[in-house]
């Protein structure tokens, strides 16, 4: 954690972010290399980060390509339930070719039992009930953020979704590892969230005409 593991021929630089970063110094960030950045935006049904218009805006005023994302409690509420809060509160999508599709942020619960109580099918359900939803109301496959231990612990491995929504691994190493079941690449991998300057970094896993595209839909 905090040295980034060696570029890959094709991949551009990010960050992502939340209310614990407050006010993002985005000139700084785009001045070190970063072309992209992940907002949170909702959390459950009853969430909003604080610090969401700064950094969201703020990252596309500096000419980054952004996105938002939404962590889940599905113990809380329906994945539509989620998935409908979270496109109006911040995580809608327009084709302006800068506004990455929204983000699924699944991983472990930081307020109780790891897998929120809830078997591997009842997850896997939820997790297909917000990605429907999602692109019912944004037009787009939702992006997935998950580890490989979560995902095999709490859905089983389920192999279903990659096919259609994109895969962001978080691992703090010299490279992304084994990915969950489903998944041949990931698109964004987290590599570190000690890096020099604010926030998680990640890498996109292609050329920047790739992100763009990404973007574009």
């Amino acid at each position: 954690p905090g040295t980034p593991p060696p570029p890959q021929l094709a991949s551009v630089e990010g960050v992502d972010v939340s209310s614990h970063n407050g006010n993002v110094p985005w000139q700084t960030l785009w001045n070190s290399g970063n072309r992209f950045a992940y907002v949170k935006a909702t959390e459950g049904t009853s969430y909003t980060n604080p610090s969401f218009a700064q950094q969201y805006n703020g990252s596309y005023a500096v000419g980054m390509i952004r996105g938002a994302y939404h962590f889940a409690l599905p113990d809380n509420s329906s994945g539509a339930a989620q998935a409908t809060y979270f496109a109006s509160h911040g995580g809608g999508w327009s084709r302006d070719g800068r506004t990455l599709p929204g983000v699924l942020d699944m991983e472990y619960n930081p307020y109780g039992p790891t897998c929120y109580g809830m078997g591997a099918s009842a997850l896997v359900r939820w997790i297909a009930d917000f990605f429907a939803t999602y692109k019912a109301r944004t037009g787009r496959d939702a992006v997935i953020y998950t580890s490989t231990s979560w995902w095999k612990q709490c859905t089983g491995n389920y192999g279903g979704f990659g096919s259609t929504n994109p895969l962001w691994v978080p691992r703090y190493g010299s490279s992304a590892g084994e990915l969950p079941a489903g998944w041949d690449y990931y698109t964004f991998w987290q590599y570190t969230d000690t890096g020099p300057t604010v926030g998680d970094h990640n890498r996109f896993n292609g050329a920047y005409s790739r992100l763009q595209a990404l973007a574009n839909g």
